[in-house]
């Protein structure tokens, strides 16, 4: 302890000697930070110092922040006990003792010291409020600090020491982060022990009307807890009938310009007036006073806030007829702020704007007090000379250079069977069958055939699974290449069966007319002699059976024409009967030259076997 009365005393800087003071101090010491232990045994060797210095300070009469000889540090003159918290505080921003020990300081100090003179020490406590709030302190003395200025607003009086509990109130404001929870009202409690005592009786010879005096100072009641209004019915009647006879009566007896500026509202005394006095006598002055009328109003504006406030229960919540009661309430009180004197349009912005703020306040609680801090983006200095190149892509854009280097890292994602398939084609079709199939009602502009990627997708994988289906596309179009296993019945058999029976009559219309031109193109050319005497004694056994049959020698002629000597007599029948069936369209001038053929030809059979008995 000796050690550190001469440390106190010393000149310079802390950090020259304040290190080697407390290596003396606790023997033996290695290391420049110091165990649990020695942090405990130094600890209660400051806190007996310190009790020592205020005592002293407190028998010789002087203020305790300048008791002591005067310390030159530079150009400030400090007293011991400032000296003493200066050499702790820097041994704890440098880590070398515990980083909680000069807040653990500071409480004692405070709990020592009477009010005059806990003013001058949290002066010095503002004085280092950047050092303190650094997060290796803070962290460890912030639950000191805070019980600290609460034990200081439990002895300080609301009513006289109104600037001092500000400037705690604004150190705690300062000193922790915004999303501090202890320094928020989680449950929203209200402070039900700040009670308004007012008259009960008449007092003799009172001029004044005793019932609105009651009716007004009743109102503070459910100013003090608005959350008993709600479950309520019985008190939520009794509020709406007092308050409509105080809005009546201020209705009633509006204030003009020359009242509301007889009163200058920025006069300190009236920034600072907690509660108003509550004298019957009073009651006639306080009517005309703007400042008393807007402390009711703003009142008003702040219950009617909390019972509409968002994020309650159904059970918490007002109901539509109280939700109306109090629109209307409030509408009244808004009105009347706006045409109190002086700037009531300007007062009721701004009350209207802070009432907005609490609302986010109110969601902020609710949602479980999330941090604001974020964490910083770190950007990019661009270089300072130079024109910035455009980057170059071996792909030509970014991403796909990164894709083309993805493959090379993974040879088998491209050819992986599981992330490339061809789907079949039978899965493909179903929603293009679905669309064709009246019963389903799909509008004609939503199907499938509309979107000529589907359509052309679909043709490439039925020219790959199923090319039958796909030359059906020329004739049906795309609803065509359809597979007709996954079509309704109804639409296979109403769509298909009329375009199949009118495909192969226009097969036999171009079959027949195919064969009059042959016919014709033999007529103009001599069959060769050789190509008679080989078919000669089929010709001779067929002209025997079937002198009249023209028709089946005419298909006969055109077998042997075109060299087709594969026929069989049942496919010639089968194409006399086609010819048949279109025979009815022929010119007769086809007809004759028909017959002339026959003719010719059965001569020169006739001729041919002549011969062939002569050389026999």
């Amino acid at each position: 302890m000796d050690l550190f009365r001469k440390a106190i005393l010393h000149p310079g800087p802390p950090q020259d000697f304040a290190l080697q003071t407390v290596q003396q101090a606790i023997k033996p010491q290695k290391q420049v930070k110091l165990v649990q232990d020695e942090n405990q045994l130094l600890e209660n060797i400051l806190r007996t110092l310190l009790q020592e210095l205020v005592s002293a300070a407190v028998q010789s009469g002087e203020e305790i922040m300048q008791y002591g000889q005067p310390i030159d540090d530079g150009d400030i003159c400090r007293g011991q006990i400032p000296r003493l918290l200066d050499i702790v505080l820097y041994l704890c921003e440098k880590e070398h003792i515990e980083g909680g020990m000069i807040f653990q300081l500071l409480e004692d100090l405070n709990e020592m010291s009477t009010m005059r003179n806990c003013k001058d020490v949290f002066g010095y406590i503002e004085s280092k409020q950047d050092i303190l709030g650094k997060p290796e302190l803070f962290a460890r003395g912030k639950l000191v600090m805070l019980r600290t200025c609460n034990q200081l607003l439990r002895r300080l009086s609301k009513a006289n020491d109104v600037v001092f509990c500000g400037r705690i109130i604004m150190f705690l404001a300062h000193f922790f982060p915004l999303s501090e929870r202890s320094a928020v009202n989680i449950k929203g409690v209200f402070n039900t022990s700040n009670e308004t005592k007012y008259e009960k009786e008449a007092p003799d010879g009172s001029s004044i009307d005793f019932n609105f005096y009651k009716t007004i100072w009743s109102l503070q009641e459910f100013f003090s807890n608005p959350g008993s209004l709600t479950p309520a019915l019985t008190k939520w009647q009794k509020f709406s009938s007092s308050l409509t006879v105080v809005l009546n009566t201020f209705e009633a007896q509006p204030l003009s310009d020359e009242e509301g500026s007889a009163i200058n509202l920025e006069d300190e005394g009236s920034n600072f007036s907690i509660k108003y006095l509550t004298s019957s006598n009073l009651m006639g002055l306080e009517l005309k006073d703007p400042s008393f009328r807007r402390h009711v109003l703003v009142q008003c504006l702040i219950l009617f806030d909390y019972l509409k406030a968002p994020g309650k229960n159904d059970k918490d919540m007002p109901s539509d007829t109280l939700k109306e009661e109090i629109k209307t309430c409030e509408e009244r009180a808004k009105k009347l702020l706006e045409m109190m004197p002086p700037k009531g349009k300007e007062f009721l912005r701004s009350i209207e704007h802070i009432l907005e703020r609490e609302r986010n306040w109110v969601w902020w609680k609710r949602d479980g007090c999330p941090p604001f801090e974020k964490q910083p983006i770190e950007k990019k200095l661009a270089q300072e000379t130079g024109r910035k190149r455009r980057p170059r892509w071996r792909m030509g854009n970014k991403e796909l250079s990164q894709l083309w280097k993805w493959a090379d890292q993974n040879p088998n994602a491209l050819t992986n069977p599981e992330r490339v398939g061809t789907p079949a084609i039978m899965d493909y079709w179903k929603p293009l069958a679905e669309d064709m199939d009246e019963s389903a009602g799909i509008e004609e502009e939503y199907h499938h055939k509309n979107n000529r990627v589907y359509c052309w997708k679909g043709l490439r994988f039925s020219a790959r699974q199923d090319l039958e289906g796909f030359s059906r596309f020329t004739e049906h179009g795309i609803e065509g290449v359809v597979p007709l296993e996954i079509l309704p019945a109804e639409v296979r058999s109403k769509k298909y069966q009329a375009k199949q029976a009118d495909r192969s009559k226009r097969a036999k219309k171009d079959d027949s007319r195919g064969s009059l031109q042959q016919v014709e193109e033999s007529q103009s050319v001599t069959p060769p002699a050789n190509e008679i005497d080989m078919d000669g004694s089929r010709n001779e056994n067929e002209g025997s059976g079937a002198g009249g049959e023209s028709d089946g020698m005419i298909a006969l002629s055109v077998d042997v024409s075109q060299g087709d000597t594969s026929a069989t007599p049942d496919e010639h029948q089968k194409q006399s009967s086609d010819g048949d069936a279109d025979g009815d369209g022929l010119e007769a001038g086809q007809i004759e030259a028909e017959v002339g053929m026959n003719n010719t030809i059965a001569d020169g059979e006739m001729d041919a076997e002549a011969d062939l008995d002569v050389v026999a």
